[in-house]
Parts: structure tokens; C-alpha cells; sequence
């Protein structure tokens, strides 16, 4: 009531900023959330009735044979466990050495700081390339192992400059304290820096978690020829590439073929639900982060 009241109240330049503004949200809402929303509306929808176009969000003729289609492969199931392992293992190995870097070169006493900054910020523009560093792989004897996909990104730096920024805001005071009573560095990171960094944190840890989940190229690289180490990601793109080898090659052909194999699934179907399986965890996850990512881009993003 009071919010209408100052609506009422307020001058005519500021009720047309406010009522652009309304629509402009929510068009922006609308075109964030339609993409989404048409992948679930293909994805639970008759691959066939498809192509017959006019999909938009919701499903025309309900069907799970699109799933169906993706959980059929018989090693689905073992690698969604792998791609949790993975990213529940290399989210909190990353995350927790970045923070202690980050740590580390944030402290004023430091007398390499700017080297090390330095150093790590060039690995950020230039790189080895794929060849020296599938060679690096292989030397350190980690191909067809599951730490092939923790250790080689154990680091991040743009990560790094985050946590450090978020650290170099707090006050000095507490570190100062911290060391006249007696504590060291490694305790003073783990019992002070720690929870004071908890949004830049869980900032973090939603890059590494997202990253982690979707990568399957390094397991195409290094683990291809080991099923057992194969992550949901790489199935689902194996499962894509056999769908667009051995389905009809254009949507005239499916419409063609659609009466004599009902069911049947398409490159399109099999894409819109590769999509919502991919996503649907981390889209889970991500309102529990949210208002520590908010935070932590905040301060992380803007020093003292």
C-alpha cells in the first residue's frame, strides 16, 4: 500500500523510469527463462510430433521416451556417479588450495607476492597448447586415472584473484591479533580467513562445481579408452553423436518415417534432453548458493 502511495506521489519522469524498467525485467525474464523451458517442452514431447514444429514451452504429446532413451545406455548410471565424484571431490580440493594461495599472496610480508601474482596471472593468456600438455599427462602417469580430472585444475586464477581480493578487504586487525596470540599462519587460514571467506567460497565453488560437472573433453583425452572412468557428460555426447549417425538425416525424413516408428527418438529430442539432465542438478544446487555468490562477486570484485 505504502509502495503504491509513493508511486502515486512520485514526479512523471520517475513513474516512466519505473514502468520501463518493469518491462524491461520482464522481457529479460522471459528471454532467460524461454530457451530452458522449450528444451523441457521438446524434451518430454514425441521426437516425431516435434518436427511437426510449434513446441514452445509446453509439450504437445507427453511422452518419457526421450529418457527412456538416455538412461537405456548400460554405463549411465555408473558414470552420473563418476561426474559426482568428480565434481564433489575437485570442488573441495580446488577450492580449498586456490584459498590457501590466495592466502598466501595477499599477505603484505610476502616477499614474492608480486612474482607469484604475476606468474600465475600470465598461465591466465598463454598456455603449452594441448599436445605439450596431454605429454605433461602422460609423464606424470595420469592417464586412464581418476585424478587426471582434479589435479590438472587444481588451480584457478581467476578464481584465485577473487578469494585473494575478498581477504585483502578484511580487516588486518584480526590476522595481527591471531598472531600475537601465538597462532600461525596455517591456523590463522583455517580458523579466521576461512569463515570470513565463506561467500567468496561458495562463490567459487559454483564456477568449480559447474565446470567439473559439465567437462568431458579431458575424458576424451585421457580416460576414452577406460569406461569406468567415463563421466554422464561424455556418455551423453557419445549417445548424441550415435543419434545424429543413425537417425533420419533431416526433419522432412522423420516427418516421413514418423507414422511407421512412433517412439522413435531424434537428434533434436535427444539434445533437449541431454540439456535438462545436464542442468537440471546444478540448477539445484544454485539457490543455495545464491546469496553467498551475490555477496561474494560483490566484494571479491572491488577491494576495500
Amino acid at each position: 500500500m505504502a509502495q503504491s502511495k509513493s508511486f502515486r506521489n512520485s514526479s512523471l519522469s520517475d513513474r516512466i523510469f519505473d514502468i520501463c524498467n518493469i518491462i524491461f525485467m520482464i522481457l529479460l525474464v522471459i528471454v532467460t527463462l524461454y530457451p530452458f523451458l522449450n528444451m523441457f517442452a521438446l524434451s518430454f514431447n514425441d521426437a516425431n510430433d516435434s518436427v511437426r514444429g510449434d513446441i514452445y514451452i509446453w509439450p504437445r504429446e507427453w511422452t518419457l521416451r526421450n529418457f527412456d532413451y538416455v538412461f537405456s545406455g548400460s554405463n549411465i548410471f555408473y558414470a552420473t556417479f563418476i561426474s559426482a565424484a568428480r565434481t564433489i571431490v575437485g570442488t573441495v580440493v580446488s577450492v580449498f588450495c586456490t584459498a590457501m594461495l590466495a592466502y598466501t599472496v595477499s599477505r603484505p610480508e610476502y616477499k614474492l607476492k608480486k612474482f607469484v601474482s604475476v606468474t600465475f596471472i600470465f598461465t591466465m593468456y598463454f598456455s603449452g597448447g594441448l599436445i605439450p600438455g596431454y605429454l605433461l599427462i602422460k609423464e606424470l602417469d595420469m592417464l586412464n586415472t581418476f585424478w587426471v580430472y582434479i589435479i590438472p585444475g587444481i588451480i584457478g586464477v581467476f578464481n584465485m584473484i577473487v578469494i585473494r581480493s575478498f581477504i585483502e578487504a578484511l580487516p588486518e586487525g584480526l590476522m595481527e591479533s591471531a598472531k600475537i596470540d601465538g597462532a600461525g599462519d596455517f591456523i590463522t587460514f583455517a580458523r579466521i580467513v576461512l569463515p570470513l571467506t565463506v561467500p567468496a567460497l561458495a562463490t567459487v565453488s559454483l564456477f568449480v562445481a559447474v565446470y567439473q560437472w559439465n567437462s568431458w573433453f579431458d575424458v576424451f583425452l585421457y580416460n576414452s579408452s577406460k569406461p569406468g572412468l567415463s563421466t554422464l557428460q561424455y556418455e551423453l555426447m557419445k549417445m548424441l553423436s550415435t543419434t545424429n549417425t543413425s537417425s533420419a538425416s533431416s526433419a522432412a525424413d522423420a516427418f516421413a518415417n514418423a507414422q511407421g516408428n512412433k517412439g522413435a527418438v531424434t537428434p533434436t529430442s535427444i539434445r533437449a534432453t541431454m540439456t535438462i539432465v545436464a542442468s537440471v542438478p546444478i540448477i539445484i544446487v544454485y539457490p543455495f548458493l545464491q546469496k553467498y555468490f551475490v555477496k561474494g562477486m560483490v566484494v571479491g570484485g572491488v577491494k576495500g
